[in-house]
């Protein structure tokens, strides 16, 4: 939907700020458009029950939130007094016009979400808002461009990234760094509004909300801005070496900042502000950690703009295809899940996601291709689970991944490029030590069987502790399918979307 104009001077009394994917104080759109046309300012973050309600019980994600939200109502404390964080545990459509009338706000700001029910939830609020008389406005936030703010030459959203990232860095340069400024909350202190303390009331526990504690911290993830800015320090050293490190799952290569980007508790444009100076002296690392962060706005827009995206093939030929659905393909579906389909590479991946919410990226191309070329089951079986387990699932780059490896999405592998489970172990956990992580049960293999146990010798195996299969007293199960047999089948189901030019042969990598 499209944002209403501010208004001129004179400035509003009381805007209400609406807290959602920004969960900071600092460099925050919403909140510096507030604090230029306010004279005071409440801030509100609303845990939405539509939302919230159909998650198990125990979400890392809702812990993240709520943590996020006590350091920030704490700071809000700090800095002025009977200040504090309004929080609501309901409906939007219903909490958000009941707060603006009982502070008296007659403006609500907040960052633009163009997921399809966020924009669908968004314009409900605002008519909610208008019949009271209150306006509502949304600004940009979450990315440096959306939308239509990057176009081709005939003023068409891109389709293709490589394109687009030069598109991208051209714009950047030739608005001289503006679009990444800092939005600047400075003075916030002096316009924060007193409220009462029935409105102010602290942030709701886990457990008032239905919600268990989770092993957040034990896996050492810090919510909020101060997680953010710990591990930004963390990685700037490390930047330079992103390139030649971000590959391998055993090694600290990552910013590992995934979280912390999709709820906000750091601004893109600080991010992109971090990497400027050495992307421009032409450094490797720089270079490609800005390109990934490109790589996630290049999804956004291609959800605004083709929203179909959502529910359906980027390519719509690609609806064609007949995926596998009965009982044997949810029990292959199962295995996958749970880390059992006997590749350890992708087994070790799907633990790592269950146990952590987090996996690796190289990893989410193996695991999703498995799913998709070995197993032949929908892109979107695996959409749906990755967005109950990541920590970070945004449905932009989760969609936009996922349709990647299917090769139904935009600038997506080709539909012929399988990856081989065995050699992208082979090449990117060469000694075993990220499998040896999630699966004990192969820790003794030595660096070549561990890759493909069921090629080992008995002995190898006997002496290893390695029993396969699944009688009683196996500890690790027989692979689920055969890759040259999944490689044929992938092939011939992909047959019915195949173009004239295209290479019909399979390449494996």
């Amino acid at each position: 939907m499209s944002a209403t104009p501010l208004p001129p001077n004179p400035p509003t009394r009381t805007a209400l700020v609406w807290l959602r994917r920004d969960l900071r104080l600092h460099d925050h759109a919403a909140l510096h458009a507030a604090l230029t046309s306010a004279q005071q300012v409440v801030l509100v973050f609303v845990f939405d029950t539509g939302i919230l309600d159909p998650l198990p019980r125990c979400d890392r994600r809702v812990e993240f939130i709520r943590e996020s939200l006590v350091e920030i109502d704490a700071a809000l404390r700090a800095m002025a007094p009977r200040a504090g964080l309004i929080c609501r545990h309901g409906d939007p459509l219903v909490e958000i016009p009941a707060v603006a009338r009982a502070v008296g706000a007659t403006l609500v700001l907040a960052a633009h979400d163009d997921e399809p029910q966020a924009l669908a939830r968004d314009a409900a609020v605002a008519q909610a808002l208008a019949t009271n008389g209150t306006q509502w406005h949304s600004v940009k936030d979450q990315v440096v461009f959306e939308r239509r703010d990057i176009l081709t030459q005939t003023g068409k959203p891109y389709g293709v990234f490589t394109p687009y990232l030069r598109a991208w860095l051209a714009r950047l340069e030739a608005a001289g760094g503006a679009d990444v400024a800092q939005r600047s909350t400075a003075g916030l202190a002096h316009k924060l509004a007193a409220l009462d303390a029935t409105l102010a009331c602290g942030v709701p526990s886990l457990e008032r909300m239905g919600f268990e504690t989770s092993n957040l911290r034990q896996l050492g993830i810090t919510p909020g801005s101060t997680g953010a800015q710990a591990l930004l320090k963390d990685f700037l050293p490390r930047m330079g070496a992103y390139e030649e490190r971000r590959n391998f799952p055993s090694i600290k290569g990552p910013s590992y900042m995934g979280v912390h980007l999709r709820f906000g508790t750091v601004s893109i444009r600080e991010l992109v502000r971090a990497a400027l100076p050495a992307q421009r002296s032409g450094d490797p690392g720089a270079r490609v950690w800005l390109a990934e962060l490109v790589w996630r706005e290049f999804y956004v827009q291609i959800l605004a703009n083709f929203p179909h995206v959502a529910t359906r093939a980027f390519k719509p030929d690609y609806d064609a295809i007949q995926w596998d659905s009965d009982a044997a393909a949810q029990q292959r579906f199962a295995a996958w899940c749970a880390g059992r389909t006997g590749y350890p590479l992708v087994d070790a991946a799907m633990l790592q996601l269950n146990q952590t919410g987090y996996m690796h990226n190289r990893l989410r191309m193996v695991a999703g291709s498995f799913l998709v070329k070995h197993l032949g089951l929908d892109w979107r079986w695996g959409e749906r689970y990755f967005a109950q387990q990541l920590n970070d699932f945004d449905l932009a780059s989760n969609n936009g991944g996922w349709q990647w490896v299917a090769s139904s999405g935009c600038d997506a592998q080709p539909y012929f490029r399988i990856f081989n489970p065995i050699s992208q172990s082979e090449k990117f956990d060469t000694q075993g030590p990220f499998i040896r992580r999630y699966l004990p049960a192969l820790a003794q293999l030595d660096a070549k069987s561990i890759h493909a146990p069921w090629l080992a010798r008995p002995l190898t195996l006997a002496a290893a502790g390695v029993v396969l299969g699944d009688g009683p007293d196996a500890n690790y199960p027989l692979p689920i399918v055969d890759h040259a047999q999944a490689r044929a089948k992938t092939l011939l189901r992909y047959s019915v979307i195949k173009k004239p030019g295209i290479g019909s042969e399979a390449v494996s990598d």
